[in-house]
């Protein structure tokens, strides 16, 4: 058995560093990178992202993220390591702050993840995403309006924090490689995501209606 966890996942926002990160680390553990937003889906992401719709978006992701948990499982019962930018964790928060209503719990039975959750000094993680060339919807640009709700949606979430700013990504690397996973946040390793109701709670209509057109 590795003396690493065999699941881990990447979480926080834009231009933290998590798309640079999730390959060096599943190369660093002989992992496989699984995408959590599987090939098969991808040509209805970029339909569904164009729509404004915010139950909407948030039951397509959802459906890709239980449909990529399946793959996650093959791979963790033959004991091959995962790792995977972003999990449930990440569509909840974001669809939260982003004002969707839907209340969810999720099954006790998905594949549990050692998580960290990258973060980085505003103005850094600023200057990474202007520095971007990568197209940007207009959820990206909703997101970066409510990023404080964002990172409160996050909290309760049992997640290491790893800060990135002004680190190298190897930096980052070393830095999660060195974080002891069964120290005060351990209990992402076995307790189910969703297992508080008060996660995942619905959200006020209000939160969401300065936002949408």
């Amino acid at each position: 058995m590795p003396d690493h966890p065999l699941f881990e996942s990447l979480e926080g926002l834009r231009g933290t560093g998590k798309s640079t990160i999730a390959p060096m680390l599943a190369e660093a553990r002989q992992a496989v990178l699984v995408p959590t937003v599987p090939p098969v889906f991808q040509p209805l992401r970029h339909e569904v992202d164009k729509r404004r719709n915010v139950e909407a978006r948030m039951c397509f992701y959802l459906s890709a993220l239980f449909t990529a948990a399946d793959e996650i499982r093959r791979h963790l019962t033959a004991g091959v390591p995962v790792v995977v930018e972003s999990y449930f964790a990440r569509c909840l928060a974001n669809h939260r702050a982003l004002g969707a209503s839907l209340g969810i719990t999720l099954p006790p039975t998905l594949p549990q993840p050692v998580t960290y959750h990258l973060v980085c000094a505003e103005d850094e993680r600023r200057r990474r995403l202007a520095a971007r060339d990568k197209p940007v919807s207009h959820w990206d640009a909703f997101v970066e309006t409510v990023t404080d709700r964002v990172t409160d949606a996050y909290a309760p979430f049992p997640m290491h924090r790893v800060d990135t700013t002004d680190l190298c990504p190897d930096e980052v690397l070393q830095a999660i490689v060195a974080t002891d996973t069964q120290g005060a946040h351990s209990r992402a390793d076995t307790e189910p995501v969703g297992a508080h109701p008060h996660l995942l709670p619905p959200v006020p209509r209000h939160a969401a209606g300065a936002g949408r057109p």
